[in-house]
C-alpha cells in the first residue's frame, strides 16, 4: 500500500512540475512578445492617404486600418485629396511626409506623378506601403490590392452570363489610373479570347464621377444602340451608368456591372438597376497595411537569407480578394 502511495505522490509531483513549467513558459512567451515590440505607443502615428477622400469605399479600408491600430496600441490619421485631382493628392502627401510619421499607407491616383514623393519618403526613413492602386516603379515596400486584371476577367465572365454570351458591350473607366487600366484589360482580353459572339465596342473615361460616368454611358448607348451591357470599373461611376440606363429607359436591355460596395451601389443592386458589382477586400487592405508598416517601423522583419540585400522584406504584391455581389447576396455587404 505504501508503495502505491509513493507512486501517486511521484505522479502528482511530476504533474505539478509540468504545470508550473507550462505556465512559466506561457508567461515568458508573453514577455518575449512585449520585448520585441508588438505593442507601440499612442505617440506613434501612422497616416493613410487617399483621393476623393469622402467616398464610401475608403470607409472599410480605414476601418481595417483603425482596427489594427487598436490592436497595436498606436495612433492613426486619415488624409486625402477631396477631389479626383492628382496635384491635390501630391500636395497632401508632401504635407504628410513633412510631419515625419511612423509610416504611410497610400493609394496612388497616378503612379508617374506620385513616385518621386513615395521615394522621398522611403529615403527619409518613412516606410510606405501602397493599397488598392500601386506605383510599381516606386520604392514602396508592398502593394495590398485586388488582382485587378483578374477582377476584369471576373467582370467579363459575369457580363457574358448576364447577356447570354452574345452582343456588344462597353466600359466606363479611369484610363490614367493603373488599377482601372488592369480591370479594363482583363475585361477586354477575356471578351476577345473566351466569347466570340461578344464585342467590346467602346471604352469611355468616367473620371470617377457620377455625372461624367452617366454622360459617358449615354454616349455609348447612343453611338451603339444595340449595346447589351456596360462595365464600370470604379466605386462611384457605376451609379452614374445605372442612371443613364434608367434615363434611356433601357433597364431591360442593358445590363450594368459596377465596382465596390458603397451604399448607393448596393441599393441599386438590390433594386435591380445594377445587375452585379464586384466587392474588394477593402478591410484587409487597411488592416494589413498598418501591420506591414508597424513591422517595418520597428525593424521586426528583414530579408530572408534567400533574398538579396535590397529585396523587400515583405510580400511585394498581396491579393486581397474579390467576390461578385448580386441581388441574391447583397444583404451581406451592407456595413453593420
Amino acid at each position: 500500500m505504501k508503495k502505491w502511495t509513493w507512486l501517486y505522490l511521484l505522479l502528482i509531483g511530476a504533474y505539478t512540475i509540468y504545470a508550473l513549467n507550462f505556465f512559466y513558459s506561457k508567461g515568458s512567451a508573453g514577455q518575449r512578445v512585449d520585448e520585441i515590440g508588438l505593442s507601440g505607443s499612442l505617440e506613434e502615428k501612422y497616416v493613410m492617404v487617399t483621393f476623393q477622400s469622402g467616398i464610401d469605399y475608403w470607409k472599410s479600408v480605414l476601418k481595417g486600418f483603425e482596427d489594427a491600430a487598436e490592436l497595436l496600441n498606436v495612433s492613426v490619421e486619415y488624409r486625402g485629396s477631396a477631389q479626383y485631382d492628382v496635384r491635390e493628392q501630391m500636395t497632401v502627401l508632401e504635407q504628410v511626409i513633412a510631419k515625419k510619421p511612423a509610416g504611410i499607407a497610400l493609394t496612388v491616383m497616378n503612379p508617374k506623378a506620385l513616385t518621386p514623393s513615395i521615394d522621398k519618403a522611403v529615403d527619409a526613413g518613412i516606410p510606405v506601403v501602397l493599397f488598392d492602386s500601386g506605383a510599381p516603379l516606386s520604392k514602396a515596400y508592398s502593394l495590398l490590392a485586388t488582382d485587378n486584371y483578374s477582377a476584369g476577367v471576373t467582370a467579363a465572365r459575369t457580363m457574358a452570363s448576364l447577356i447570354g454570351e452574345r452582343g456588344d458591350v462597353g466600359v466606363v473607366t479611369l484610363p490614367n489610373q493603373l488599377n482601372h487600366q488592369e480591370r479594363t484589360n482583363g475585361f477586354k482580353d477575356t471578351i476577345s479570347s473566351e466569347f466570340p459572339n461578344m464585342r467590346l465596342v467602346a471604352v469611355k473615361d468616367g473620371k470617377g464621377d457620377r455625372i461624367v460616368s452617366r454622360d459617358a454611358a449615354t454616349k455609348i448607348m447612343k453611338q451603339f444602340p444595340s449595346v447589351k451591357g456596360i462595365f464600370n470599373t470604379d466605386a462611384v461611376g457605376g451609379v452614374g451608368v445605372a442612371d443613364a440606363v434608367r434615363l434611356e429607359q433601357k433597364q431591360s436591355e442593358v445590363k450594368v456591372i459596377g465596382f465596390d460596395t458603397d451604399k448607393v451601389t448596393l441599393d441599386m443592386v438590390r433594386e435591380g438597376a445594377i445587375s452585379a458589382t464586384l466587392a474588394q477586400g477593402a478591410w484587409n487592405m487597411g488592416y494589413w497595411s498598418l501591420q506591414f508598416l508597424f513591422h517595418l517601423h520597428h525593424g521586426l522583419i528583414s530579408p530572408d537569407s534567400g533574398q538579396t540585400a535590397d529585396a523587400s522584406p515583405l510580400p511585394v504584391n498581396v491579393d486581397t480578394g474579390i467576390t461578385v455581389v448580386t441581388k441574391d447576396n447583397v444583404a451581406n455587404y451592407y456595413l453593420k
